[in-house]
This record gives structure tokens, sequence and C-alpha cells, in this order.
């Protein structure tokens, strides 16, 4: 049996190791393809390469000779067509590669805006989420003094730290009246945006990127913004989230049904016979009217695990797992479990700040039963996976307050009476 995993992030990596962990080589051949890099590498740590903390191998999880003792076939190059019809695979160099089971984990890409002047861009324009990313940001970081950040997630607010870190002026932009309210709560928000402006980045909200200019030889040299600011910079990064990279897939001989991303059954079956998806690309249709699609890298892993479970025949139903988050704003820890945003008006929460830090706590809970639903901590560290546990058991609101320290691996609020922790119920 010939297993073919396109795409060699996380989830097709982990679904190639999850193959031959349950197939020897004499069962299964398995060939991972991936037109990014010829090995797997850590996408959330492209960051401290640019940063000159990690060296591009320090990227890669697994040593490479893991490939060749798993009997792991890697080929280096681009899948531009799929006939499911015969079991094959075209690469843009005219090669083919026939197979009985295919498993599509190609990710996502950077979503773009449409604005005045972007299609005269010939360099200085960035995103951050591939090693070519890190490559074009590297090659231009050197003849570079100001820098504009446009969009106030997770990949916005590090590749803000690493221009910073280069030296350079930063503006960041943020559409939202506060930072991040996809996840954060005003105060959390606020904190947040003010922590980053003491390490001088220029952060403004309720700002949209209007227009961009470039100078005579096409590079970006300042950008305008809907409040009518002109802003000099010699590089303009584009942090507005990320798409299913699967528009190619609409061209192939045989196209799977795309939803946003590819529909997959929750046993990770695609609308095609022997072909699967998983990952950041594939969107999960969990019953009649809904579709789950979340980019988050431990969620991928999963997939890649299932979905190579229910390639070699076990029997997989995939289950939502309890949502968890980790980063760091500069220097500021973040840990966020289960739901804290998007929440029905009068969910109630519990929120204590430690005065004059960065550091805050939000515990979110059920008003019928008083159980805890969710976690956000900022400015320490903690253990996800009790905090997950705690979810998942329905710990109540008072258990998880008397036993609260029990997930720390730090101590910051060691000096706060447990009682401080603002018996009000807070509305963020």
């Amino acid at each position: 049996m010939h297993y073919v995993i396109v795409g060699n992030g996380v989830a097709g990596t982990c679904a190639a190791l999850t193959i031959r962990r349950h197939r020897p080589p004499s069962e299964a051949t398995i060939t991972l393809i991936g037109d990014e890099t010829p090995y797997f590498f850590s996408r959330t740590a492209l960051m401290y390469a640019y940063m000159n903390q990690l060296s591009r191998r320090d990227l890669e999880p697994y040593e490479r000779e893991v490939y060749d003792r798993q009997q792991i076939d890697r080929i280096h190059g681009r899948v531009v067509d799929l006939d499911a019809r015969f079991g094959n695979l075209t690469l843009d160099d005219g090669t083919t590669v026939e197979f009985d089971r295919c498993l599509l984990a190609v990710g996502a890409q950077p979503r773009m805006l449409s604005v005045d002047g972007i299609d005269d861009v010939e360099e200085g324009l960035v995103t951050f989420v591939s090693m070519q990313d890190l490559d074009e940001c590297e090659r231009l970081t050197w003849t570079t003094d100001r820098a504009v950040v446009v969009g106030g997630g997770l990949i916005g607010v590090e590749l803000a730290e690493c221009f910073n870190h280069h030296g350079m002026d930063v503006t960041f932009l943020v559409r939202e009246p506060y930072y991040w309210p996809a996840a954060f709560s005003r105060p959390e928000g606020e904190m947040i945006s003010d922590h980053i402006r003491t390490h001088g980045v220029d952060v403004r909200h309720d700002k949209l990127l209007k227009h961009i200019d470039v100078d005579d030889d096409g590079r970006v040299c300042a950008i305008h913004t809907d409040g009518g600011e002109r802003i000099p910079c010699q590089m303009l990064g584009i942090t507005i989230g990320v798409t299913p990279h699967v528009h190619w897939l609409k061209d192939v001989t045989t196209p799977p049904a795309i939803e946003e991303g590819i529909r997959v059954d929750r046993s990770f079956q695609t609308s095609l016979p022997d072909v699967f998806a998983a990952g950041d690309c594939a969107v999960v249709q969990m019953d009649e009217q809904t579709l789950r699609h979340q980019t988050i890298w431990y969620e991928a892993r999963l997939h890649g695990e299932l979905a190579a479970r229910s390639m070699i025949g076990q029997q997989v139903h995939f289950e939502a797992p309890t949502f968890y988050n980790s980063s760091k704003f500069f220097d500021v820890e973040y840990t966020t479990v289960g739901d804290v945003a998007d929440l029905p008006a009068g969910t109630p929460s519990l929120y204590r700040k430690m005065p004059g830090e960065p550091i805050s706590q939000r515990i979110v809970y059920d008003p019928i039963d008083n159980s805890v639903i969710g976690f956000s901590m900022l400015g320490s560290a903690w253990d996800h996976r009790v905090l997950i546990d705690w979810v998942e058991r329905g710990r109540t609101v008072d258990w998880v307050r008397e036993h609260l320290s029990e997930a720390q691996f730090d101590a910051e609020f060691d000096a706060l009476d447990l009682e401080a922790m603002n018996e009000q119920v807070r509305q963020l």
C-alpha cells in the first residue's frame, strides 16, 4: 500500500509518522511531499530565527535521519494536479506519483488586503508564515529604518517584536479599539497594548490601511491610514490571518469538495475516494449544520494523527478538543484554555490584575451551574493540561479559586490574598 502525503507541515509529518508506527515498511510505502522546505520545521518558532536566537536547523523538531530510519520517502516539490480516478499526482516538474491513499495537508496561506497602491508594490511588503517569508524579511532588514505592521493578532505582535529587535521604528496598526478583541476583554487588550508601547512600538488603534506609496524602484516608502496620517516606512507587514491554501485544487483534474477549505467528514475523508485532508486546509463536517475550521498547531497535529489512522482502516470519529493556546507578547506570557471570547451576553467572569504589572487572570464560568468554561491568563506561566482538566471535569469557580495555585509554574500572585480576586461578577 502506497500512502502519499502532500504537505510536510505538522499535520502531514505527524500523519507520516503515525502510519509508520502502525504499518511496517513491508506493509506500507510512505511518501511525504513538501514544496516549502525539504524538512518539517516549527512554524511557531520563525520569530526566534528572525531574531537570531535559533538557527534554521534549530527550527526542525526531528533529526533529519529520522525520515530515513522510519523509511519515509521525501520529495521536495509542488503538486499541481490530482487525479483520484487513477490514483496519481503530478508535480510541477512533470513527475507523476501514484498512490493508493492520499492525504492533502497543504496548510494555509496569508490573507492579503485589497488597498490602493498594493498593485504597484514590487518590494517591501511582507507576510510572516513561511520560511520564504523569513528569507524576505531578513533580506530587507538591513535597508529598513521604519516598518509598519497591520493586524492585531499573534503573528502581528511577533513581527512587530522582530522589527523592534532589529532596531527599526515600528508602527503597529490595529483596526479594533483595543488589542485582539477576538481573544481578550477590554482590560486585557488595553494592558497588552500599553505593554507593547513600553518597548517602543507605536501602537495605534481604530486605524485602517488605506493606501500604499512606493518609490521609483517599486519599494514601499509610506502608507496612509483612514485617519489621514502618512507614515514613512520601507517594510510593510500584513498580518491579518490566514486562509486555507486550496485555490489551486479547484483547477485539478478531480477537485475535492471545497467550502472555506477542503470539506471532510469526521474520519477526514474528502468527497474523493481514497483522498483525505487534514490540518489548516481542512474543514470538518461535524453535523449537517456545523463546519469546523481551526487554524492552530495542536489541532492540526491531532488531525494528522487521526487522518493517518483513518487511512490505514481504523475507525475514527473526530471530536473537537478543548481549545487552548499559549504565546508571548514581548515578555508577557499568555495561556488561554476553553471559551473566553464570543460568549453570550451575561456570561460572568472573575478578573484580577496585579497593580503596576502586566499580569492578570480571567476565569469565565457558566452562570447556571458555576462550572468554569475558560481561562485567560497573562503575565505568568500556567500548565494548560491542568486548566484543560478542570474545564473538562466541570470544576466550579469556587473550587478553581481554591486550587488555582496548583496550575501555576511560577508565583507572581502568591503575595496576593486569593480573596482579593474580585467577588463581583464582571461582564468583560
